[in-house]
């Protein structure tokens, strides 16, 4: 088990006010002309902001959102805000809909006609708080099937190309990237990180926020899988928690926090672009290195340890650790193993 650069503490008032301007934004990017990127969830939010950012540097855009009316809606959107720049690349869409695990290859396929390389994946399509039982096509619960199957069954299929993209000659270690969006990591965790049903199922946790938590704590162990996998062909794979801020992702909150906290959190949220810049940072940044590959990014730009739960979840329990991630990888295997 190989384990990310170790970095100072972060306190928690850092941790949701964090120090400010951001560390990287599209003014230290160079030209990207040439370059390929895919973002899920780029119809809207962060997404949609980073999309502008990449294409803005003359870079491919595609962007992945769960239905052709969405992308386009996100195409025509970015086309309209940019009519008058000088510098542009060029966009593409790609129809996958990580709730939907049988849309995933279809989706791809389509990608791989057109595309011969794959600069950085962007994971940031996310359902967050979603009614207690919400089940994904597949019957797996929605949060987990959204936030974890759907990224790694996804990123299985794109890892000849993203391969292929970081093996090519002059092509520096560490920039292709995964990169991963999680949460806040330090709060809110189970125990052993993530719960499970007696078959090995992550349990359905109730209360606020809970179920979301424990799915983002199994993409910070999906990040560290392709660490391992990929990690020797020069690709790094990083979680990133892009900052607080007011989003589509939230459209499932329960009423108390949509019309009485998220008021309230107008003086810690901050616009998209700027969870834009925390994404940026992670995918683009030269501070960022193969030292840190499967490691952990905050906002506004900042590298950060995993809380201690998610590292012992690592060791198996003879070991002294809880075993959690390796019981949570073997639940993916299972749930992925027939649409491979």
């Amino acid at each position: 088990m190989s384990l990310p650069a170790k970095h100072p503490p972060i306190s928690t008032l850092s941790q949701f006010i964090p120090p400010w301007p951001p560390k990287f934004t599209d003014k230290n990017l160079p030209s990207l002309t040439g370059k390929v990127y895919i973002i899920t969830g780029a119809a809207s939010g962060v997404g949609y902001q980073l999309a502008k950012i990449l294409y803005l540097k003359g870079a491919a855009v595609y962007i992945a959102a769960r239905s052709q009316a969405r992308c386009d809606g996100g195409v025509e959107q970015l086309l309209s805000e940019t009519r008058d720049e000088t510098t542009h690349g060029r966009l593409g869409t790609m129809v996958i809909d990580l709730s939907d695990l049988k849309t995933i290859r279809p989706g791809v396929q389509s990608f791989l006609k057109k595309e011969t390389r794959l600069d950085v994946l962007v994971h940031n399509a996310a359902v967050m708080s979603a009614p207690l039982g919400s089940k994904d096509k597949q019957g797996n619960d929605l949060e987990v099937g959204t936030n974890c199957l759907g990224p790694y069954l996804l990123t299985l299929f794109l890892e000849p190309i993203i391969i292929s993209t970081s093996t090519q000659p002059n092509t520096p270690a560490g920039s292709v990237r995964i990169v991963w969006e999680v949460s806040i990591l330090q709060g809110q965790l189970a125990k052993g990180g993530m719960q499970f049903e007696s078959d090995g199922t992550p349990k359905i946790l109730t209360g606020f926020m809970n179920n979301y938590m424990q799915s983002k704590v199994g993409v910070s162990w999906i990040t560290g899988l392709f660490a391992e996998r990929l990690g020797a062909k020069g690709v790094l794979s990083i979680c990133v928690h892009p900052g607080l801020m007011p989003t589509e992702l939230q459209r499932h909150q329960p009423w108390l926090f949509r019309n009485i906290m998220r008021p309230a959190m107008k003086y810690v949220y901050k616009p998209p672009i700027n969870g834009a810049y925390t994404v940026l940072y992670a995918g683009f940044s030269p501070e960022v290195t193969m030292e840190d590959n499967g490691g952990y990014c905050m906002a506004w730009g900042r590298k950060c340890d995993l809380p201690d739960e998610i590292i012992l979840a690592k060791k198996s329990v003879a070991e002294g650790g809880s075993g959690s991630e390796k019981k949570f990888l073997d639940y993916c295997n299972r749930q992925l193993r027939k649409f491979l």
